[in-house]
């Protein structure tokens, strides 16, 4: 298998303007148009066979991961999102305290009625019905950043779809898996995960 990690907007290490390209309710979606683009571009390597593309990602990354799999899922063939926000308004209202100001900067304030229409409106979990690849979801039942029903309610609505998802949550674990046992099982869990979908042979 080949990995690649695009540098959307928003990415830190070009610069001030661009790490703000993406700031704020209004501009958040100009984020997963950027997967649009990295998908032309891999699907014109001839090294790469565009009918087995997948994609991961945690925390932010796990949001870009839902909303990619929502707007770009005829080009994947599955997802494994990790500690991701599928609610901004439910996500700013739950995370701690202490990070709720700062992320109100980056994502948008759910108390201002226009800001939440629209994180709201952009919001994975508003279009749960349109992902309709297999998923598969990680959270932690101690994170603080991302609670763990961000990942419950992706879950419930997906597969009120009839779409296959699988689940992990490691109730001793936070922002992302660190403790050994949990590591390793996420790690073999999450290889039969890509060989079940990924790398599976179409016609059997």
């Amino acid at each position: 298998m080949q990995s690649s990690i695009p540098n959307v907007r928003g990415s830190t290490g070009f610069g001030k303007r661009f790490v703000g390209l993406d700031n704020g309710p209004f501009k958040r979606e100009d984020t997963v148009k950027d997967i649009g683009a990295f998908l032309d571009t891999l699907a014109a390597d001839p090294a790469i066979d565009p009918a087995r593309i997948a994609e991961t990602g945690g925390s932010y990354g796990g949001y870009m991961c839902y909303a990619s799999a929502i707007r770009y899922g005829a080009r994947l063939k599955a997802a494994s999102c990790i500690v991701a926000i599928s609610n901004f308004v439910t996500f700013l209202e739950h995370t701690e305290s202490y990070r709720r100001d700062l992320r109100r900067v980056e994502y948008g304030d759910e108390r201002d009625p226009r800001q939440r229409a629209k994180l709201l409106a952009i919001s994975p979990l508003t279009h749960a019905a349109d992902l309709r690849i297999p998923l598969m979801v990680t959270t932690g039942g101690n994170d603080p950043r991302v609670p763990p029903s961000e990942a419950a309610q992706m879950v419930q609505a997906v597969r009120a779809n009839g779409v296959p998802v699988w689940t992990m949550l490691a109730k001793d674990e936070g922002h992302g898996y660190a403790k050994k046992a949990n590591v390793d099982y996420q790690f073999w869990a999450t290889i039969l995960f890509w060989q079940r979908t990924l790398l599976a042979d179409p016609a059997r």
